[in-house]
């Protein structure tokens, strides 16, 4: 009986030993083959919003100029043959572009046109990342369109600025884990789609 006691006892202890090693191999398994987990450097998430805010305008803006180089009342012909997105859409009332950046950031323009072909409003939807990168945008877009328009009128979301025949509406459109601004360029004076 003692003998029988003893060697269960060393089998008992040797299967001990063995369930703690195999638990100890497994878990030095798992800490190799799972790859370290960071969170994303800012910069690698999110574009620079100053510099997003001027590819989403394009080119400084000359005389007469809504965006992009377009005015009110130009024609079809001048969006294609300025326009560098990618164009996405074409219809009987609208042409659309896109462009995406490093960040899988996207930004597309639809230019809106007339029965006749010319341009009659200007909507830009901006789809970011995050609600720090929406914020900073934000803030870009109002710090440009204040310089150059007169003040803002301010609600909840959304900034409408003026300035001589162009009303700009920013707005958040943010609804959970999707972020984004839309901007919306429209003429006020109906003469300016008569002057091109």
């Amino acid at each position: 009986m003692k003998r029988f006691k003893t060697g269960f006892a060393i089998i008992f202890f040797a299967l001990a030993i063995s369930g703690c090693d195999t638990k100890t191999n497994e878990k030095t398994e798992t800490e190799t083959d799972s790859p370290a987990v960071e969170a994303p450097a800012k910069n690698d998430l999110n574009s620079d919003q100053s510099a997003l805010l001027k590819t989403i305008l394009g080119a400084e803006q000359a005389e007469g100029t809504v965006l992009r180089g377009i005015s009110f009342g130009d024609p079809v012909s001048k969006i294609k043959a300025s326009e560098n997105f990618e164009m996405f859409e074409e219809t009987a009332d609208h042409l659309g572009y896109t462009a995406e950046t490093p960040q899988l950031e996207t930004i597309d323009v639809q230019y809106f046109l007339t029965p006749d072909k010319k341009v009659n409003r200007i909507t830009i939807d901006v789809y970011l990342n995050s609600a720090e990168a929406t914020k900073q945008l934000w803030n870009a877009g109002k710090n440009y369109f204040t310089k150059g328009y007169d003040a803002p009128k301010e609600e909840p979301n959304k900034v409408t600025w003026n300035k001589k025949s162009v009303r700009v509406n920013m707005e958040d459109v943010s609804k959970g884990k999707d972020f984004g601004l839309k901007f919306q360029f429209v003429p006020t004076d109906k003469n300016v789609l008569a002057a091109n």
